[in-house]
């Protein structure tokens, strides 16, 4: 018994956060992380996306995901896996949880200790904390970018790469909105 409520405690806890996510990344905002990320693009040969949910989607409360299962699959579902070099990266937000995860493949991984990697997260959990989204986002972003521009520095024979994602954050919203 103490499962479902526990399950059905934390869906209005996610469902509730959806009211907050425009008021935590508007629109400028989420308009300068896309450019940032497109000018970050041009020295290296990764990939970054930005993913923010304001709450998981019933499925994965119901069966108690963590926020890093969500992220593993956002992973996967937005293609940041599909590089040359394996170096693509994720920083997801889960807004309801607090969460930050940052999914890096394989080859970007192995550029940072798990501790500079943990550093990064509590950078970010600190600017988050302030309300300070924008600030937090960009500095990451910032860090990621030059971890990708030391390490796979973006070579004439990239300019053409057609794998080149979409540069927009995704912002996932599970409620619908008349305001979408």
């Amino acid at each position: 018994m103490s499962n479902i409520f526990h399950r059905l405690a934390r869906l209005v806890r996610h469902r509730w956060a959806e009211q907050h996510l425009r008021k935590s990344l508007p629109a400028s905002t989420l308009r300068e992380l896309e450019l940032l990320i497109a000018k970050s693009e041009l020295g290296h040969s990764g990939q970054v996306r930005i993913c923010v949910e304001a709450g998981l989607p019933w499925s994965y409360i119901w069966r108690d995901a963590t926020p890093r299962q969500r992220a593993l699959s956002q992973f996967a579902k937005l293609r940041v896996w599909d590089t040359e070099h394996n170096n693509g990266a994720l920083i997801y937000l889960l807004l309801a949880d607090h969460a930050i995860e940052i999914v890096a493949d394989r080859a970007l991984d192995r550029t940072m200790s798990a501790e500079q990697w943990q550093t990064l997260i509590s950078d970010m959990q600190s600017a988050f904390k302030g309300g300070h989204f924008h600030v937090g986002l960009v500095t990451a972003l910032e860090r990621v970018s030059r971890q990708l521009q030391t390490h796979f520095p973006r070579k004439s024979s990239h300019i053409a790469d057609s794998r080149n994602l979409p540069d927009a954050p995704v912002v996932e919203r599970h409620l619908p909105h008349r305001d979408r």
